[in-house]
């Protein structure tokens, strides 16, 4: 795919391909905020993250950290049904594949998830 991706990038004219990255490790550490996740590395000075590791096995740079790459927003009741959690008071939960924590506003009845991405370049 992103062999694909880069091909189909050559074929338009283009020097350079940004893409965002989801971390597949990042879960087991969603209180780590990603700009530190995103420098961790092995002893062997390669990312930590496998699926970092395979984009710069390709070639790819890291640019930046992507803190709000995407949002959800759902009520209380929504939530709970799609994580399986109780949610019984206003705060921050770790949730189950979560990259990041869900915060929670019993008051508005709502909980909003903002999951961090990485953008990295592909020559």
């Amino acid at each position: 795919m992103l062999t694909g991706l880069r091909e189909t990038g050559r074929a338009a004219g283009l020097t350079q391909v940004l893409a965002p990255v989801r971390p597949t490790t990042k879960e087991r550490y969603p209180l780590t905020p990603i700009e530190r996740f995103m420098t961790w590395r092995r002893e062997d000075g390669t990312a930590l993250d496998p699926w970092i590791r395979t984009h710069e096995r390709l070639g790819a740079t890291l640019l930046a950290a992507a803190p709000a790459s995407q949002t959800m927003t759902g009520t209380v009741a929504e939530w709970e049904k799609w994580t399986g959690l109780a949610l019984p008071e206003s705060g921050e939960y770790v949730i189950p594949g979560g990259l990041t924590v869900l915060h929670v506003d019993r008051a508005a009845g709502t909980g909003v998830y903002r999951e961090p991405n990485i953008w990295m370049r592909h020559p």
